[in-house]
């Protein structure tokens, strides 16, 4: 009776599935890291997006609430400061979400400035009573935008006619305010998101009375020197 040779893989054909093996799970490997990628790509751009709405929902609920209210004065002009507005600065008197005030009017400032990543718009606030415009202020100012490439504030008021005035970057009265207020911004390209150009109207006709009483009722303790416009 003859015997037969046991049955197998010879060697080669074994490397030959390996290397298959291989192949196939590099294949996989790339799909999945593909498919990892690009859900992150969309979790970063849906984290951009809502962080430029949430600033600009922010921006826009303080500015339409500005109150005609001083918080220092100009004793070369003998007026009040209701509203300082230039290119790339704005202050003014505004109540403050519930959930960050603890009572009263805010005197608070936007402004763009320099950054290792461009541009940035930057808020800060201080309470109206006890406000002195000279001293520094405890507060941290907070970031609102980052990787801006230029940035500007604009105003608008009415002329004698009661009609709108051209746009401009700088508020030449600061004892009363505009009746809108204008945002542009220019992204950097890494920023990846678009800043739509904000124009807001004062909820308050704030800016057809002008205020010239006697700066005593906010509490201010330190009035603005002459000459001295911010």
């Amino acid at each position: 009776m003859k015997r037969t040779s046991a049955g197998g893989f010879t060697l080669l054909e074994v490397m030959l599935a390996i290397m298959l093996l291989a192949l196939l799970l590099a294949g996989s490997y790339g799909s999945i890291r593909t498919a990892v990628h690009a859900m992150h790509s969309g979790e970063n751009a849906i984290d951009r997006t809502n962080r430029l709405r949430v600033a600009q929902e922010f921006i826009r609920h303080q500015i339409s609430r500005i109150m005609p209210l001083p918080f220092a004065r100009d004793e070369s002009t003998n007026s009040n400061l209701i509203f300082e507005g230039r290119r790339d600065f704005i202050r003014f008197v505004a109540p403050m979400p519930g959930y960050l005030s603890k009572g009263g009017p805010y005197v608070q400032t936007l402004a763009f400035k320099g950054g290792r990543s461009g541009r940035q718009l930057m808020f800060s606030d201080d309470m109206l009573n006890g406000f002195d415009l000279e001293a520094k202020s405890d507060n941290e100012p907070s970031l609102l935008l980052d990787q801006i490439d230029e940035g500007r504030f604009e105003f608008r008021t009415l002329d004698e006619n009661g009609e709108l005035t051209d746009w401009s970057d700088d508020w030449e009265d600061p004892g009363m305010t505009p009746v809108m207020v204008r945002i542009v911004v220019r992204m950097r390209p890494e920023a990846r998101v678009e800043f739509p150009v904000m124009e807001i109207p004062l909820m308050l006709d704030a800016g057809s009375a002008r205020r010239q009483q006697p700066f005593q009722a906010t509490g201010v303790r330190s009035p603005l020197k002459p000459g001295r416009s911010q």
